[in-house]
Formats: structure tokens, sequence, C-alpha cells
């Protein structure tokens, strides 16, 4: 049994902590002479905790069945480095797409090694293909081999310089480098090879706003990410936020039009019968575009956690007939 001295002097230690924990909030948490528990203070002090700022978007290896404008085996490339004999174009086969594909697997369940070999073994074979580059630079992000990263991806848009996905992984690698003007420029890049591509939209907005000090940049990036993705939540509190310290009114949300024959319809006004009444307008543009991309956007990390970024693992180039 507890003295009624222990007892005392254990409330005066809780007392002691949350004092210590909430400096002049501990006054408001008495209550009757006696002090709020630990864990409820702890509650109140998460409650008044600063908003998540906005992170980009999660990077996975490109595939190659996917069109990323990230050369690979099974698609043909568009703006490959011509005339060099370092990439010169090797028709790919059925074996180095079944090579490519085996190291995506390798690389999505973890085994990065073995991922790496086959990676560089098809670099090797097929010289022209910007994917294995792309996948390559991604996988040394992960495992913090950031300047082996940054070479692989700057050789994989010198193999492709039309691939969105590898300029905005580039980025990605440049931003971790705290090279932040690089990196903002990569992903204007990758807008430019394809203004639909929503991640290179939303990795521009964070790093704009949190590195470069650049808001408006970062409001109208961030802008055009929803406008794709049709995402709300986190990217709707993000816009409100930015438009709010850059002086501009918050967006208004289309109001409905009043059905026909209710309080609210004009006087005098009625439906022939029969006839539908006109549609709501709808926000102007056109409906959201799905980005190309492995990931959808707005995969967020944790609030708290390093911004990630987003990246699909490059294609392979088709074997061409009769190899």
């Amino acid at each position: 049994m507890w003295s009624r001295a222990s007892t005392d002097m254990a409330s005066g230690q809780r007392g002691v902590a949350v004092n210590r924990l909430l400096g002049p909030r501990a006054s408001v948490l008495r209550a009757s002479g006696s002090v709020v528990s630990v864990a409820a203070a702890m509650l109140l002090v998460a409650c008044g905790s600063a908003p998540s700022k906005p992170k980009e978007a999660p990077s996975e290896p490109v595939a190659a069945s996917q069109k990323t404008g990230a050369t690979a085996p099974g698609q043909s490339g568009t703006n490959e480095a011509p005339g060099s004999a370092s990439t010169a174009p090797v028709p790919v086969t059925e074996r180095g797409k079944a090579d490519f594909d085996r190291a995506v697997g390798f690389m999505r369940s973890g085994n990065n090694t073995e991922a790496e070999l086959e990676f560089k073994q098809v670099a090797l074979q097929f010289p022209q293909l910007a994917a294995p580059y792309v996948n390559l630079g991604i996988l040394y992000r992960k495992t913090g081999r950031l300047d082996l990263s940054e070479d692989s991806l700057k050789t994989a848009v010198e193999r492709n310089d039309g691939s969105a996905v590898a300029w905005t992984e580039l980025g990605a690698t440049q931003r971790l480098r705290g090279e932040f003007p690089n990196a903002a420029a990569s992903y204007e890049k990758a807008i430019s090879a394809d203004p639909n591509f929503a991640p290179a939209y939303r990795n521009l907005g964070v790093v704009s706003d949190l590195y470069l000090g650049d808001p408006e940049r970062a409001l109208t990036a961030f802008e055009r990410y929803k406008e794709l993705t049709g995402e709300e939540k986190p990217v709707s509190g993000w816009i409100a936020e930015l438009r709010a310290r850059t002086g501009k009114p918050p967006l208004k949300r289309p109001s409905a039009t009043p059905a026909a024959g209710s309080s609210d319809a004009a006087p005098g006004a009625t439906d022939a019968p029969g006839a539908p009444g006109d549609a709501a307008p709808g926000p102007s543009g056109a409906p959201p575009t799905a980005p190309d991309q492995s990931s959808a956007p707005g995969q967020a990390s944790a609030p708290g956690q390093e911004p990630r970024e987003q990246s699909s693992p490059a294609a392979a180039p088709r074997p061409k007939a009769g190899a």
C-alpha cells in the first residue's frame, strides 16, 4: 500500500513533468488543484502542432510494360542519342526483355544486389536504352549512393532527353544532394518533355516552396498537379496555404444549379414537360488526366518525414522482327 506521502510525491513529480513539457501551457491544464495526466497533456501538444508540409511523389522502378518516355525493352525511343558508337541501337531480343523484367522483379522484392547486376548487364547489351539507367539511379538513391545515382540518371537523359521520368528522377536525386536550383531545372525539363506528367509538377512544387522560397512557382505547379490528378487531400490544403501566403483569394467551389420547381428557381421559370433542366456547369478545363506512371501521384510520406520522390520503372524496347 502506498502511503499518502508517497502518493503526493508521485503527483508532484507528474506536475513537474507536465510543467517542463508544456511551459506556459501548464497553468491551463490544472483542474480542482490537480494536474491533468501527462498523456492528456501530450495529446494537446500534438494537436497544436503545425500542419505537415507537402511531400514529393514516391519512386518505383520503371517496368517494361509502361509508357514512361524512358526507352526500355519493348518500347521504341524517339530521342535517343544518334551517331555515337557507344549508343548505337542494338536490336533487343526476347532474352534481353526477359532479363530487364527479371531485374525489375528483383528491385521490387528488395533484392538490390541482383537487380543492380541485371540492369548493368542490360545496359551493356543495349546501350541505346535509358530505362536501365533510370532504374539504377533509383536503386542507388534508395541505398544512399547519391553520386552514383546522379551519374546514372544523367546517362539516362543523355540516352533519351525526352524522358519525363528520367528528368524527374534526376531532379529527385539532385534535391537530396542539396542541388536545389538544378533539381528545379530538371523538373522543368521533365514538364517540357511531357506536360501531363504529374509527378514532375508535384516535385517542382515541393522544391520551389520548401527549398527555393518561390511560393508563386510552387502554387502554379501544385494547381497543375491537382488539375492532372484530381487529388483533393492533401494537395488542396497546400494550394489554399500558398494562395493565402501569396495574397491570392481562396478558390471558390462551383455552386449547384437549383433544381427545377424548387423555391430557389427563378420566378416564372418553368421547364417544358418532360424536358430535363440545365446541368450545373462543371469546373473549367478538361477533366483530370491520369498521369502515365507506375505509382499514382498523391502517395505521400508520413508527416514529418523527408519528402519522397516518385518514379516509374522504365520499359523495355520491343524486339525487332527477326531478332
